[in-house]
């Protein structure tokens, strides 16, 4: 596959930054785009999740520098991130193409690249944040979850403790970081049983104790298969987690009609049969899906007779 081509700056002494994705897992989910990024850059500062991929890395680029060795038990992990920030920005500020390269998406779970994206671009420089394949994206894959079915939540776990959130046990719920649940010093790599009990607690007024509970990996290199582990959620403390790990709790109830949403709509789609609603000429249903959604539909399947699935009696309702 031909490496894409990016356009040369109008000055070529003016510094750039561009923030890439690697993807989850090593050569496979890399860009093309993104590769031109590396490729192109005068100097790439590297935050990847193992020492194999870094040094894949280091074949496609001569000034690669690692930004892992920040990290330090004890040192706040957001003093971590300033710092990479401002290595970023004093190549920029001296003048040269940089990009910084981030496993997975580098907007996700990232406070550095949309900081420095945000720094470089106060400031007058070009910046751009290029997607990568995340966790959440393999996680989809290898668990075989369509969030559009029954809905899906995502939090970062000590969130969920730190702050009032309402959680709905009809879809999917991911926690993230539950290695780390808890720790309000971002000193940590990782927190106890004691944290994780904590979060037990929380979860149990909306789940049963023996609800079942996914924890996940995903690959990082092309010789490795997901990890994939299934325990009850009264167990969750006694299991050990990495940060790397993620939590999926399946849904544990139906969802519950709103039949009196359901009533009103279908009383607009009996005017709008009538032609009773504003709105021009009507369009073949598969036009106004659009987008390819259909997933949410599947938690009902009810067939109309134009062949669409819908919740109430018509496809009309998602106009």
């Amino acid at each position: 596959m031909k490496t894409a081509t990016l356009s040369p700056s109008n000055d070529a002494r003016r510094g750039s930054l561009a923030c890439v994705g690697m993807g989850m897992t090593l050569g496979s989910h890399l860009t093309p785009l993104a590769r031109s990024h590396i490729e192109q850059a005068d100097v790439v500062f590297a935050a990847l999740s193992d020492g194999v991929v870094e040094m894949w890395l280091h074949r496609m680029h001569a000034d690669v520098r690692s930004l892992q060795p920040y990290y330090q038990v004890g040192k706040s992990r957001m003093r971590t991130y300033r710092q990479w920030v401002d290595l970023m920005m004093t190549e920029v500020r001296a003048g040269k193409r940089v990009c910084g390269v981030f496993y997975g998406h580098p907007g996700i779970f990232a406070w550095s690249p949309h900081k420095v994206i945000e720094v470089a671009r106060a400031e007058g420089f070009k910046a751009h944040m290029e997607p990568g394949i995340s966790a959440e994206d393999c996680l989809y894959a290898d668990l075989g979850i369509d969030p559009g079915r029954f809905g899906c939540q995502h939090f970062e776990a000590s969130q969920l403790l730190f702050f009032e959130r309402r959680i709905d046990p009809a879809g999917y719920l991911v926690l993230w970081q539950v290695g780390l649940v808890g720790d309000r010093s971002l000193a940590r790599f990782e927190t106890g049983p004691a944290y994780r009990q904590v979060l037990v607690d929380l979860l149990s007024r909306d789940y049963p104790l023996d609800h079942e509970v996914i924890i996940y990996r995903g690959a990082t290199l092309p010789i490795e298969q997901p990890r994939i582990r299934r325990v009850a959620l009264r167990d969750l403390p006694q299991v050990l987690l990495t940060t790397e790990e993620t939590v999926v709790l399946p849904p544990a109830v139906a969802l519950k009609p709103n039949l009196a949403i359901q009533q009103r709509l279908e009383a607009l789609d009996k005017l709008d049969q009538a032609g009773a609603l504003a709105g021009g000429e009507r369009r073949p249903c598969h036009e106004r899906l659009g987008g390819g959604g259909h997933g949410w539909q599947q938690a009902l399947s009810v067939t109309t007779d134009d062949g669409c699935h819908d919740a109430l009696s018509s496809c009309r309702t998602i106009i």
